[in-house]
């Protein structure tokens, strides 16, 4: 278990920095909220920009902490078929959560984004960050969304996943480094001590520290502490 997510991302570190340390190709993309301060120590450790790649996942209604899928930025929408299919949830209702969810997305652009471009992603290899994964619904919109964007490589980085959604994402990503696989996995939120929601305004902060300790030359993962 992890105290936060602060310290999830240290510990996601010592799988990514052998590879990737260094490598002025590199991009690491969080999925706010909650991806954020787990990018962060990797970004500085890895010497890369930090950005963010909004995504939105699609509750059902009345158990909206369960994802029948997800949306991102481009227009990119994965459903959860199975789970569509087996609660009977009908297209309306989803295209009604949809539609919601784009609202809460175009949102978010703004607040984190402004008028701050998006980091240049043709090309590049792509590190792209989440808190953990469940169901892995909002990451396969974001990798979907991003193959848009011509990256080289996409490498999906997570400190805790449920281990089939791990496998899986192998079929959409170009690598899937999910640090710990617990076999009793079933909420992200269980791996964390500290599993308080990120706020926007933590988002913003988070992102301009790792622009302020790369344009220092700062690489370290401990520079910033709870």
């Amino acid at each position: 278990m992890f105290r936060d997510r602060l310290e999830a991302g240290r510990h996601l570190t010592f799988r990514l920095v052998p590879k990737y340390k260094g490598r002025p190709d590199v991009v690491v993309l969080a999925l706010p909220r909650g991806g954020v301060p787990v990018a962060l120590p990797l970004a500085l450790a890895l010497g890369a920009p930090l950005d963010v790649f909004t995504v939105r996942k699609l509750g059902v209604p009345g158990h909206e902490e369960l994802a029948m899928g997800a949306i991102a930025r481009g227009g990119i929408r994965v459903l959860h078929d199975s789970l569509l299919q087996g609660a009977r949830i009908p297209d309306a209702v989803v295209d009604a959560v949809a539609a919601q969810e784009q609202r809460e997305l175009e949102r978010r652009e703004r607040v984190y984004r402004g008028d701050r471009p998006y980091p240049e992603i043709a090309g590049k290899t792509v590190i792209l960050v989440d808190d953990g994964l469940a169901t892995g619904s909002s990451m396969r919109a974001a990798v979907r969304a991003l193959r848009e964007l011509g990256p080289a490589r996409i490498v999906v980085a997570v400190p805790v996943g449920a281990p089939e959604t791990c496998d899986q994402l192998q079929d959409e990503a170009d690598e899937v480094v999910c640090a710990q696989t617990p076999e009793a996995f079933r909420a992200v939120g269980e791996w964390y001590q500290d599993f308080r929601q990120t706020t926007d305004q933590e988002v913003r902060d988070l992102v301009a520290i790792a622009a302020s300790e790369r344009e220092r030359g700062q690489v370290s993962p401990n520079a910033v502490r709870r």
